[in-house]
């Protein structure tokens, strides 16, 4: 096993913080950052995970009234530990070019595609991570049969601070909130 290089070492003690991503220019695409501790998506993107990302962007884009934006792979910090990047999210913020992250406080809606290494921290730890943040919206993409999507979505219960099911949608998506939202699934990964 070769020596890591010396970026890839923790500048304190406690681990990373969540501003030390904007001067890693040597970490790959997509660290995130969670519990301190850098994680790297470094298992090829399988199609169908890109196809239904881009799917979802065009059509939300398609539907997001004045003021509000979707964006791809932007990360949230969600506290001084905690830097992850969802597929997509559903923002309430001016554009800014140099722009690396977001706050919760801007976020309406956070879709993570589940893909098989990342399958384990998008049902369980950052449904926990992005409920306690104060998201008021989360959806899980899964992949069902031959390919189709299906979609998980969650509203933030405030008195517990945690994610209640809002219900599974094959076929066609149909939500009130955080707008009004219609999305043909089935041609997600067409």
């Amino acid at each position: 096993m070769s020596e890591l290089p010396d970026w890839m070492y923790a500048p304190r003690d406690d681990g990373w913080y969540a501003d030390d991503l904007d001067h890693l220019p040597q970490a790959p695409r997509h660290t995130e950052l969670i519990d301190g501790a850098l994680v790297f998506m470094m298992s090829p993107q399988r199609w169908w995970h890109g196809e239904v990302v881009d799917y979802l962007k065009t059509a939300l884009r398609a539907q997001v009234p004045e003021g509000v934006r979707v964006g791809r792979e932007m990360s949230i910090k969600l506290d001084k530990r905690n830097r992850p990047e969802p597929d997509l999210l559903v923002v309430r913020a001016v554009f800014e070019g140099r722009r690396t992250q977001f706050t919760p406080e801007e976020v309406l809606l956070v879709i993570e595609v589940v893909s098989p290494e990342s399958a384990h921290r998008d049902r369980t730890v950052k449904v926990r991570k992005y409920a306690e943040a104060g998201i008021p919206h989360y959806w899980i993409v899964e992949e069902e049969d031959e390919g189709r999507a299906a979609v998980h979505a969650f509203e933030l219960e405030q008195a517990t601070s945690s994610y209640a099911p809002a219900g599974i949608f094959r076929g066609v998506l149909e939500r009130p909130v955080p707008f009004p939202i219609s999305i043909d699934l089935a041609r997600a990964a067409d």
